[in-house]
């Protein structure tokens, strides 16, 4: 089978044929129809994620048809299905486990023709969607939905900020909040991001570039009862500022560098939450969908590319130019 291998520091994105996998018991082989690119699998190819191995393919999101089964898991066979990135979480619901991993990395993702991986892993394709917008839920949808629904405690008629709304995670925040019922407000360095998520229902946005970016959202929105940032860096001091008394910040990245210092008067008096989050648990995954499902929902696709066109994808992503997902098309 054809996939995008992980060959070496060197040569990190090498198409490539390998061998196929065979299912074991409890164990299906998933051919795939397409496949998404996550921020972790560029960061993967730089050398900068921990417990890189070569080879390895990569890719942790993926959709497609179960082509083979082994024993228990024959019922699959035939069915079109969306895979759960987020393996072995653990007994607690609060925090994963200490043999949690993330699929495309240790254990060979889904950017091939055929994926192995644990028939418990596996979930009715949404219908309403096709193959490339399926692909785009698994990774970014679960981790927005896991800092929404159980960190935040997203409800109806909350003030909700963005911070970095154009990447895949960024996206569906944005629509995980509007389906809930609640108001959005986003940040971007590009103007045509903004304006992309104001089309989507976001209320206003700022150029977090501008030097005033924290001001200007104090004045549109009054405060903020969530705050969603994957950057931190020197502007997460800000954050305190713009938020309502009870507010919840909730972060999963440091692209940005590490948290500053930061006065910490407002935490305490007006009682705000600082809450860190990683992807999320089988219930969540499975309520995402249901989510997904009631809301009827269609994740924002930026760009699909050939599987043989792989390089352009992940230029792309390093850049940082996609509003959306950047999609795989595997078969």
């Amino acid at each position: 089978m054809k996939a995008i291998v992980l060959e070496s520091a060197e040569n990190p994105i090498v198409v490539k044929e390998v061998s196929k996998p065979t299912p074991g018991a409890g164990e299906v082989l998933v051919q795939i129809k397409a496949a998404a690119l996550n921020r972790r699998d560029f960061w993967i190819t730089q050398g900068k994620y921990a417990g890189i191995k070569y080879p390895t393919i990569l890719g942790a999101d993926g959709v497609g048809i179960v082509a083979e089964a082994g024993d228990g898991a024959a019922d699959w066979i035939g069915k079109e299905v969306i895979i759960n990135p987020s393996h072995n979480w653990g007994e607690h619901a609060e925090f994963q486990g200490k043999d949690f991993k993330i699929l495309g990395l240790p254990d060979d993702g889904t950017m091939a023709e055929y994926v192995l991986v644990k028939a418990e892993y596996l979930y009715p394709k949404p219908a309403h969607l096709d193959w490339e917008q399926a692909a785009a839920i698994p990774l970014a949808g679960l981790t927005a939905y896991r800092a929404l629904f159980t960190k935040a405690h997203l409800k109806k008629g909350d003030k909700v900020l963005i911070v970095g709304v154009g990447a895949g995670t960024g996206t569906f925040l944005l629509q995980w909040v509007l389906a809930a019922g609640a108001q959005v407000f986003v940040t971007s360095g590009s103007g045509d991001k903004l304006d992309r998520a104001k089309q989507l229902g976001a209320s206003a946005g700022v150029n977090y570039k501008a030097q005033d970016w924290a001001q200007e959202l104090k004045h549109l929105a009054g405060g903020f009862d969530i705050v969603v940032d994957s950057a931190l860096g020197p502007d997460f001091a800000k954050i305190p500022d713009v938020c309502n008394p009870g507010a919840r910040i909730v972060f999963f990245g440091g692209t940005a560098g590490n948290i500053p210092e930061i006065n910490a008067r407002p935490l305490f008096w007006k009682q705000i939450q600082i809450l860190g989050t990683t992807m999320g648990t089988q219930e969540e995954f499975k309520a995402m969908l249901a989510f997904v499902n009631e809301h009827n929902i269609v994740p924002v696709v930026d760009e699909i590319y050939p599987l043989a066109d792989a390089k352009a994808a992940f230029e792309k992503m390093g850049a940082s130019k996609q509003f959306g997902k950047i999609v795989l098309k595997i078969s």
